[in-house]
């Protein structure tokens, strides 16, 4: 089985040795160094040695060196998964938090995050875990904190007169 050439000529090992002095990236001079001792002549395993890596990988390496250049031996940062919700469904959100729940619409009287997974997936199609949405609300800087809840039909005239007449405890 044939080795992998290096392809790119913009630099010869000085150039790579260059490269990789000047480089802030430890991990991208490694590899320019590493390839630099291939272009010495030196065996793709003692360069793989020095590298810090086994052959497999220096051989990877050399193939995103031939592609990309110097530049193409860093590390790519991968930007992660998508927010579950846009920034439009994410004030939405936090508007149908704020407002509150209504009994005759919405049958309950305070949000739950089981609550709100429903509402989410009502409003904008999307399936989430109960945790995924106290994630969200803890994003909106929200807490799981609520007021006692109280009945709709509540009369507070009654209350007001039995904390009154009520004996002290």
């Amino acid at each position: 089985m044939a080795s992998v050439a290096i392809t790119r000529t913009e630099l010869d090992s000085a150039g790579l040795r260059a490269a990789a002095a000047g480089s802030s990236d430890a991990k991208q001079a490694r590899r320019l160094l590493a390839l630099a001792m291939i272009l010495d002549g030196h065996p793709r395993l003692l360069a793989a040695q020095a590298g810090g890596m086994d052959r497999q990988t220096l051989r990877d390496w050399v193939h995103r060196y031939n592609a990309h250049g110097a530049e193409g031996l860093r590390d790519t940062r991968n930007k992660g998964r998508a927010p579950a919700l846009a920034g439009g469904q994410m004030q939405e959100l936090e508007a149908l938090v704020l407002a509150g729940p209504d009994l005759a619409r919405d049958g309950v009287v305070r949000w739950r995050c089981v609550d709100l997974r429903a509402q989410v997936k009502a409003r904008f199609e999307v399936e989430l875990h109960e945790r995924t949405v106290g994630k969200l609300l803890r994003r909106l800087r929200m807490t799981r904190l609520q007021p006692r809840p109280y009945h709709p039909k509540r009369d507070l005239a009654a209350q007001e007169a039995y904390k009154r007449t009520s004996p002290a405890s």
